[in-house]
């Protein structure tokens, strides 16, 4: 088959699904969301009697949400127009809807993959680990989390209020749908060879980054608390230990030098909890995330209040180990001292220092992500 530039690949992809809708005898509608496009294809779109809805954002996101929310059936089955998938061929999505799921998802893996398709870099790295890692940070079974075809019912559509306006729409759709335990489905399909002449806007190693990064900022309790709980608790362990005297592991001795190490592990763990904290707050504030009980009964609190004095005392005590430290010198008329003990004291209100201004900044920042605001702007 010759390859077609994108206003005749358009023209294609309606036919095939005005087919279908006629062999099924159902009501339906053919809708394009059109951001940009200059090759003519509307005009395609139209004369073919599909309709017509420009975006007025870029992106790959931003097509499908106006698309969607311009819907007006049920269900939405929604693909790209490259002819990359048969419209013909969408009854495995409907059964599934009437078996009452609210997200179908295709299966390209389970369905085909025809020669020319889809880069091996894409078929054997990026699709599979990338769905790996989806099903490892959220309960998800789906094998194939970026298919470019999927149906989701309107109500469920609507329920998930998805935000991403570019390619990381695709996982949203997944991992909103999967925390709001909607009850999800895949089916084989068949991915051909792109049927437009010109090169595809897709970049697998930039847009597998974008994915993966989209996928580790959604779970902070796996990118950041978890790791930074880890490292908060063990280098508060070890810190113990090693501010009283030196600590020996049959022949190692660990000292000063580790207890500075530490040091810095106890600051980088709790940056990483409180950071996971914020972005939380700032996901749930934007409609990223559900909803958490504990954000919600922090929201309610007095937390820059709390987090304020925790913070200025912790920061206050550290100052006075520094003064201790600064007079234990000055008794000896700023001669000699004990290494050991002053360079002790210093880690000991350095780290104090530290923590309780990370706590303070944190407690401010949350503060006013906490502050209450109207759902929409007036």
């Amino acid at each position: 088959m010759p390859c077609l530039n994108e206003a005749e690949t358009i023209g294609i992809v309606i036919l095939k699904a005005k087919q279908w809708i006629k062999n099924r005898d159902i009501k339906a509608e053919i809708l394009v969301a059109d951001n940009g496009s200059s090759d003519g294809s509307q005009l395609i779109a139209t004369r073919l009697g599909a309709r017509l809805i420009n975006v007025p954002q870029k992106g790959y996101g931003s097509a499908l949400f106006y698309g969607c929310m311009a819907a007006k059936g049920k269900y939405i089955i929604m693909g790209d127009s490259d002819d990359s998938y048969n419209f013909s061929k969408l009854d495995p999505f409907i059964e599934k809807f009437d078996q009452g799921y609210e997200l179908v998802m295709g299966n390209r893996f389970k369905g085909g993959i025809k020669p020319g398709a889809m880069p091996w870099k894409n078929r054997y790295i990026g699709n599979p680990i990338l769905s790996l890692i989806g099903r490892l940070f959220f309960p998800s079974s789906i094998r194939d989390f970026h298919c470019g075809i999927r149906g989701v019912t309107r109500k469920a559509f609507l329920k998930m209020d998805l935000r991403t306006t570019g390619m990381e729409f695709a996982s949203e759709m997944v991992i909103k749908a999967t925390l709001f335990k909607m009850r999800i489905a895949e089916v084989p399909v068949i991915l051909s060879k792109d049927g437009r002449s010109r090169p595809p806007h897709l970049r697998p190693w930039r847009d597998g980054w974008r994915h993966l990064r989209f996928m580790l900022l959604f779970s902070p309790r796996w990118f950041f608390l978890a790791p930074g709980l880890f490292l908060f608790t063990s280098s508060l362990v070890i810190y113990s230990f090693l501010i009283t005297g030196p600590l020996q592991i049959g022949d190692i001795i660990f000292d000063i030098h580790t207890l500075f190490f530490v040091e810095a592990g106890l600051v980088v763990g709790l940056l990483a909890i409180l950071c996971g904290l914020i972005i939380k707050a700032i996901g749930i504030r934007e409609g990223l995330f559900l909803n958490d009980t504990m954000l919600e009964k922090i929201r309610n609190s007095p937390i820059l209040e709390y987090g304020g004095l925790i913070g200025l005392g912790l920061s206050g005590l550290g100052f006075y180990y520094g003064l201790f430290t600064l007079n234990t010198w000055k008794d000896l008329n700023f001669g000699a001292i004990n290494q050991d003990m002053l360079l002790r004291y210093v880690s000991l209100s350095s780290s104090l220092i530290l923590i309780g201004g990370v706590i303070v900044l944190w407690s401010m920042i949350m503060g006013f992500l906490t502050l209450p605001t109207r759902e929409q702007r007036l």
